[in-house]
């Protein structure tokens, strides 16, 4: 038994296939789904969308928004998805920084406006790299 999942992004299908299990970013927390899960609707935050496919797990870094589960079916959402197998880890790595950097600077600045900017730029630097398989606090 498993479950189709599509991951939906505004301009693409970046994963359609089915899985034998999926653990989604929700907003609450991590949300493992099987086979036979009831039906749910739930928004997702920005982080890593991790799915078991042929007894491997693919990491895909997402940025908000929903899933839905219905009859072994998981439809995602968001607005921007990239499989960790396709990320440039290095790339990636220099770009959590650099985001982290600001994240740092943005909170000691008392701007609100600056600090929130910062906090989704890092939040996304994070999920993206994380998505590679490296191993972020």
């Amino acid at each position: 038994m498993s479950l189709t999942v599509k991951v939906i992004t505004p301009d693409k299908v970046v994963w359609d296939r089915p899985v034998e299990e999926v653990i989604l970013p929700s907003r609450t927390g991590q949300l493992g789904i099987l086979p036979g899960h009831v039906a749910i609707l739930t928004a997702l935050d920005t982080g890593v969308l991790r799915v078991r496919a042929d007894k491997d797990w693919v990491s895909i870094a997402v940025t908000g928004g929903f899933a839905e589960v219905a009859k072994d079916e998981v439809k995602i959402l968001v607005n921007t998805a990239q499989i960790g197998s396709t990320i440039d880890k290095e790339t990636a790595r220099s770009e959590f920084v650099a985001a982290q950097s600001s994240f740092d600077q943005a909170n000691n600045s008392g701007d609100r406006q600056r600090q929130i900017q910062a906090e989704a730029a890092y939040k996304k630097a994070r999920a993206i790299y994380q998505a590679t398989g490296a191993l972020v606090q």
